[in-house]
């Protein structure tokens, strides 16, 4: 007859909470994958739960809602983000900018009190009017562009008034961005060419600009209407 002993027991019960704990791990690690493989609609046309303004908790009412589009109604509405921050995604909206207009989308945006703006920290895809807006006379500066820094190596973008499609993928430092279904910008963050190009650009007086390696997702209030839609956004998983 085998004796059921207190030792033989507290093992059996340490297997036992160890298999459960292995378990538990992996229906976490299974769920985390899932999860970082969803999409995440950030408007869906019907709210803006996702979003509020730069350094505050609200969101200004010139930003609306109007026929199913996110849009900016007008100066004054300030740079809007997203609730949440984000390191590697691939982010997708449908963007349509105004006669003469000019817009943004950034990433990796922090907030602090001393960055006064989302372009202080943010890497900032160009929207814009590329025919009657002045900054589209300058390379660097038109739509679909690493702002000041890569100019895009093909012309997609849509005339003004049409929705254009933007796809942005951001992974370990690595950023594509993709007009119209075409990749129109690639290049790697703190490389040494990205720091050739940071050196020459405007942002040299804010250190921070394109290091942060995380942050906000911005939408540009440059005092120009602006209309965006389908906004979604995939989290990539760590080390893809």
């Amino acid at each position: 007859m085998k004796i059921f002993t207190p030792l033989l027991a507290f093992a059996l019960l340490l297997f036992l909470g160890c298999g459960q704990q292995q378990q538990q791990q992996e229906k976490e690690d299974e769920g985390n994958e899932q999860q970082a493989d969803e999409w995440i609609l950030l408007f869906d046309g019907s709210n803006l739960d996702h979003w509020r303004n730069y350094l505050a908790d609200t969101l200004s009412d010139k930003w609306q809602i109007q026929d199913g589009t996110l849009t900016l109604t007008g100066k004054g509405g300030g740079d809007i983000i997203t609730k949440d921050e984000y390191e590697n995604f691939e982010l997708e909206l449908e963007w349509k900018i105004s006669e003469g207009g000019n817009s943004g989308v950034f990433f990796h945006v922090l907030e602090a009190d001393s960055l006064e703006k989302v372009y202080f920290s943010g890497p900032e895809i160009q929207i814009l009017d590329n025919d009657g807006h002045p900054d589209g006379k300058i390379p660097t500066h038109r739509a679909g562009d690493n702002y000041d820094l890569h100019s895009c190596t093909k012309e997609t973008v849509k005339p003004v008034g049409e929705w254009n499609h933007l796809r942005v993928v951001v992974n370990n430092g690595h950023v594509e961005h993709w007009l119209n279904g075409e990749k129109v910008v690639e290049y790697d963050l703190g490389s040494p060419d990205w720091e050739a190009r940071y050196q020459k650009s405007k942002f040299t007086k804010w250190p921070v600009y394109g290091r942060a390696g995380k942050g906000h997702i911005a939408l540009q209030d440059h005092g120009d209407p602006v209309w965006f839609r389908n906004i979604r956004i995939r989290v990539l998983p760590a080390g893809t």
